[in-house]
């Protein structure tokens, strides 16, 4: 194994655009939520592997937020970011944007964060991950804020609510 040299956000940073077709919709001519759910995951899935540089696999998914409709036509931007690693597993935040390419309005339609777990492909166990150098404000805010998201989820788990 590899030595778990501290990597930036950039480094893994993956932006994939895609466009909604007709087989994609539903009969209001949106975009399926399934079908954004699977564009989203395989975002996120590209930016943890790229940060472990090995499989990683989905484990939750939190704050799935649908804000604008995707239209039939509308071009489809996902960015994902690892906003943070823990020790085998990875906070990453995809957000979506809907660009009408007829006006060239652009808007941010979706939002998740995903958790995912650098898996060994032989023993299916867990793999440490290296951890994350926020650079900039913006991405020292994403870093603090998974660690609280975090501990949310694990206390949720473990069944123990805060008011």
């Amino acid at each position: 194994m590899s030595e778990l040299k501290p990597k930036t956000m950039k480094e893994s940073q993956v932006t994939m655009i895609e466009l909604v077709l007709p087989n994609d919709t539903n009969i209001l001519k949106n975009l399926l939520g399934g079908r954004l759910m699977h564009w989203m995951d395989i975002a996120a899935a590209m930016a943890a592997s790229r940060h472990c540089h090995n499989v990683a696999v989905t484990a939750v998914v939190d704050d799935l937020s649908f804000h604008e409709p995707i239209r039939l036509g509308n071009i489809v931007s996902l960015c994902a970011n690892v906003n943070r690693a823990f020790n085998t597993s990875m906070e990453v935040g995809v957000k979506v944007e809907v660009e009408d390419f007829k006006t060239g309005e652009k808007k941010h339609s979706n939002s998740a964060y995903f958790t995912f777990v650098s898996v060994d492909t032989d023993t299916y166990k867990k793999m440490p991950v290296p951890p994350i150098i926020p650079e900039t404000p913006e991405e020292k805010k994403w870093y603090n804020d998974a660690l609280i998201r975090r501990e949310q989820r694990l206390n949720q788990k473990h069944g123990i609510i805060h008011n």
